[in-house]
């Protein structure tokens, strides 16, 4: 399988090459973190300044020879790039350093690759990594060019570097039939909720913003959690109790991080249709980190990649543990609705301010009713209490209840249908 890579510990030369006329530069400290995530040792840190990419190295000849080296002093196994290398740019590197190259997609993909443990994670991971691969197939190899030969090895002509193609297609077409089914499988889920009228909230943020986190305390789960990039890669849906809404599924996803790989987004299109489905976003933000409000534009540029930009959503400033003068609170817009919470997930302060914006945005259709309850219907009186629903409560003296509800419409609704008539006052 591809997704079992080296675990790591391989001495690195990291390159940061900064273009002066790219707008969207890569960040030198991220690049770290992902370099420490992927598990391997930097060594040394060269950066790079130019106009524009060589076509032939990316970065210029001379800075070439610098890496080469510091390759050869330092014992490099592998030199790592904060940038996408084009397969002709990677090639002629690993021929020049004599040693292999890795782009930042490359990195990246090696992260999800550790990450994944579930068996479609798994898929995901190995659909983008061959997609990934078919095109850098000729990087390394000198018999792929000749004809098979020998008894029992001749092939209808078929050069090897063609027949590891149609291995290749054969595989991808493969793993993308085993996720449609995965994807059916999470749109008859999906329906079911709808049915049973159940919304579903989806975490979504930058990497290591602390959705894991905040999804464990919201939800009392047990979901990996760890200061590192990518630390969630599999989704994970639990349910709780929302004050006036009764249950709500929350969904814990995978994290976004700057120019994620295309490939990566189609190949977790499976995982993403959570967000993309989902009745309200809760877009987490480590309110500490410097690049704060990049990271934000770098999450709504993939929600607007992945058809998710029209969902409502609310803002959660994590970790204010780390701020001296911030305290847990809601933010109002003009309208009157919640769109920021500040809190720490860590603490575990503001989480009952999550619970109340949530049951606020998705509570625009609640109604009061007084019900007036014949003793029959005792068990219609049992699921009013289960739902969290009533307010008060009278005992007539022909032995029914007179209730006063609080709920969701589409919930007194759903009641009224199925007992034929409810009687209000």
């Amino acid at each position: 399988m591809f997704f079992e890579r080296h675990q790591g510990g391989e001495h690195a030369i990291l390159v940061h090459p900064e273009l002066i006329d790219d707008k969207e530069r890569e960040d030198p400290r991220e690049f770290e973190e992902l370099v420490g995530s992927a598990g391997a040792n930097p060594v040394a840190f060269i950066t790079s300044t130019s106009p524009q990419p060589n076509p032939k190295f990316f970065i210029g000849k001379g800075k070439v020879e610098e890496v080469r080296q510091a390759v050869k002093q330092l014992k490099a196994e592998i030199v790592i790039f904060n940038h996408s290398l084009s397969p002709t740019q990677e090639r002629n590197l690993e021929r020049e350093l004599e040693c292999r190259v890795v782009d930042r997609t490359g990195l990246i993909l090696d992260i999800f690759a550790q990450r994944a443990r579930t068996h479609e994670g798994k898929l995901q991971v190995e659909l983008a990594q061959l997609q990934h691969l078919s095109t850098r197939l000729v990087r390394g190899w000198t018999h792929l060019e000749r004809q098979k030969g020998g008894i029992g090895l001749r092939g209808p002509g078929e050069t090897q570097l063609e027949t590891d193609r149609r291995l290749l297609r054969e595989r991808i077409k493969s793993i993308q039939k085993r996720l449609d089914k995965v994807r059916k499988q999470r749109d008859q889920s999906r329906r079911s909720r709808k049915r049973a009228d159940v919304p579903l909230v989806s975490l979504v943020g930058y990497t290591n913003a602390g959705k894991s986190t905040l999804f464990n305390t919201l939800t009392t789960a047990e979901v990996y959690a760890a200061d590192q990039l990518f630390a969630t890669l599999d989704p994970t849906l639990r349910r709780i109790d929302v004050q006036d809404i009764g249950s709500v599924i929350v969904a814990d996803t995978v994290g976004f991080i700057r120019h994620l790989p295309h490939k990566l987004v189609q190949a977790f299109r499976a995982t993403l249709e959570e967000t993309v489905a989902a009745d309200l976003l809760i877009h987490v933000i480590d309110c500490y980190d410097s690049e704060r409000d990049s990271n934000i534009e770098q999450v709504n540029d993939v929600l607007l990649e992945i058809g998710a930009e029209k969902v409502p959503s609310l803002l959660v400033y994590n970790k204010i543990d780390l701020l001296a003068d911030r305290a847990p609170q809601i933010d109002y817009d003009e309208e009157g609705k919640p769109w920021r919470v500040w809190v720490s997930a860590l603490s575990g302060e503001g989480m009952a301010l999550i619970k109340q914006a949530i049951a606020e945005l998705l509570g625009e259709c609640v109604v009061e009713a007084t019900l007036q309850l014949k003793p029959s219907q005792g068990r219609l009186r049992a699921e009013l209490f289960r739902l969290g629903a009533v307010l008060d409560e009278r005992s007539e003296d022909h032995g029914g209840w007179l209730i006063r509800v609080r709920m969701q419409q589409h919930d007194l609704q759903r009641l009224a249908k199925r007992e034929g008539e409810l009687q209000t006052l």
